[in-house]
């Protein structure tokens, strides 16, 4: 189990989780999916929660070939899947390139299997796109961010496969430890 705790926001993300959005003008009926794993699913969620735009966030598991896993069987390596987030946003008021930009600055996208000093395939990192756009503007991000690399990016961008939420515990796990101090 990783530490989870978010680091510090760099420039290009601070100009997103800072920008203004008002509650007025978020359109709840409207809203888009965007998954990402990278790493312990815990720093990853508490990043997204603080990002403007960003209406509900839930960690998991994808990308796998188990139903239903248990995190202990993630854990295990054994069932394929990666820990990831699924992010619930309103595109009238983010965008999916502002995530990218968050993500991006998440992680070490040059490391396999592995963010910090949690390893092992469920840390590996992945977009996982929900539609062809999503997909696209991936892609097009990862080229770019490739160019502040020597080493090559190998976060895979692959189609979102079945979703399954991690258990209760793990939910808004950073939020609720935080709460509790």
């Amino acid at each position: 189990m990783g530490n989870g705790h978010a680091k510090p926001y760099g420039p290009e993300a601070t100009s997103v989780v800072t920008k203004s959005v008002s509650d007025g003008n978020i359109d709840r009926s409207s809203t888009e999916l965007a998954t990402f794993a990278a790493g312990c699913f815990w720093g990853v969620e508490i990043s997204f929660q603080r990002v403007p735009g960003v209406l509900r966030t839930e960690v998991g598991y994808t990308q796998g070939h188990k139903i239903n896993p248990t995190y202990e069987e993630v854990c295990s390596g054994t069932t394929g899947h990666t820990e990831a987030v699924q992010i619930t946003y309103d595109p009238s008021s983010l965008t999916y390139d502002e995530l990218l930009t968050v993500y991006w600055d998440r992680l070490n996208p040059t490391t396999l299997n592995r963010q910090g000093g949690d390893s092992g395939t469920q840390y590996r990192s992945g977009i996982y796109y929900h539609n062809n756009e999503q997909k696209e503007l991936a892609t097009a991000s990862a080229e770019k961010e490739q160019k502040k690399y020597a080493d090559p990016i190998v976060t895979e961008i692959l189609p979102a496969a079945e979703w399954y939420p991690a258990e209760a515990y793990h939910q808004q796990y950073l939020k609720k430890v935080d709460n509790a101090h």
